[in-house]
């Protein structure tokens, strides 16, 4: 495997491990796709950008919180989190 055909299959698995941590994994194809295009609509910068990219980061944050509790007791827990910045 090319190493631009891995980058892209890692990039796949990526996005496929939002949608789960979004609790989508059982929506309609049909569903998630609207609602990313509708997301795709959303201009960067506005208030509605910013609302979505802070509730997202809240979610992350959440992970690593859990992470940190889970280490502490000794509890195996992944975690996949991106840094969160707010905007």
């Amino acid at each position: 495997m090319t190493e631009e055909r891995k980058k892209d299959a890692r990039e796949k698995i990526t996005l496929g491990g939002l949608v789960v941590k979004a609790g989508l994994r059982q929506a309609d194809r049909a569903f998630l796709l609207g609602v990313l295009l509708e997301a795709a609509t959303v201009r960067v910068g506005s208030p509605e950008h910013h609302r979505l990219k802070v509730r997202g980061g809240m979610a992350f944050q959440r992970d690593r919180l859990d992470a940190a509790d889970a280490a502490t007791s000794g509890s195996p827990v992944g975690d996949d989190s991106e840094n969160f910045t707010g905007d």
